[in-house]
């Protein structure tokens, strides 16, 4: 098996949602099981749901898909999900799995508040796990990192997070480079999990 570390400036800046992912995670990656289930809402139910008993108004996957679904259509900010959950149809909102209010069932989108919430508090590392792409069968990957801008708190740096992707450009996982070491030393972590038999 053969990885190729690309260097320079091929990938894009990670938008402000990805901010997300330079959290520390402090959760078990998914086994490679939970990555191998079908489907995404099943995916995402086998991640730890961050928050308190009390104060869960919004189901914890609902929130996640809603701000898959969003990032999909092009957004690229929190209050551009929680802007775009706003308008969402009652029917998209209910496949999305949001809860329901008053006698009637309406259904009611979380808001963009609750939309970064949870999102920068759920596992980094297992949430990028199990949005990608499982990168078997497919020609040589590439692992390159980008600077988080914005990222940068305090004596902290900015979070360094290099990303793997196949050659069609699927995505297959992102995490964060430990702060005293580079993505030199990292690189090959992102695709540990996987099986890389037959990948060249």
């Amino acid at each position: 098996m053969t990885v190729r570390h690309t260097v320079g400036g091929a990938a894009p800046s990670p938008a402000p949602v990805s901010h997300a992912l330079g959290a520390i995670c402090l959760i078990k990656s998914p086994s490679r099981q939970h990555r191998a289930l079908s489907g995404l809402p099943q995916r995402l139910a086998t991640l730890a749901d961050p928050r308190h008993r009390r104060g869960k108004h919004h189901p914890f996957v609902s929130v996640l898909l809603i701000a898959c679904s969003a990032v999909l259509v092009g957004t690229r900010s929190f209050a551009a999900i929680g802007q775009w959950a706003k308008n969402a149809p009652q029917e998209a909102l209910a496949r999305l799995g949001t809860r329901t209010t008053s006698v009637f069932a309406v259904r009611v989108a979380p808001s963009p508040a609750t939309v970064r919430r949870i999102i920068n508090t759920t596992c980094p590392g297992g949430l990028a796990d199990l949005l990608g792409a499982d990168p078997a069968g497919s020609d040589t990957p590439a692992v390159d990192g980008k600077s988080a801008r914005g990222s940068c708190s305090g004596d902290s740096p900015a979070a360094h997070l290099p990303a793997a992707v196949t050659c069609a450009m699927t995505a297959v996982t992102q995490l964060r480079v430990p702060d005293k070491t580079n993505e030199i030393t990292c690189f090959a972590a992102p695709l540990e999990p996987y099986n890389l038999t037959g990948v060249r």
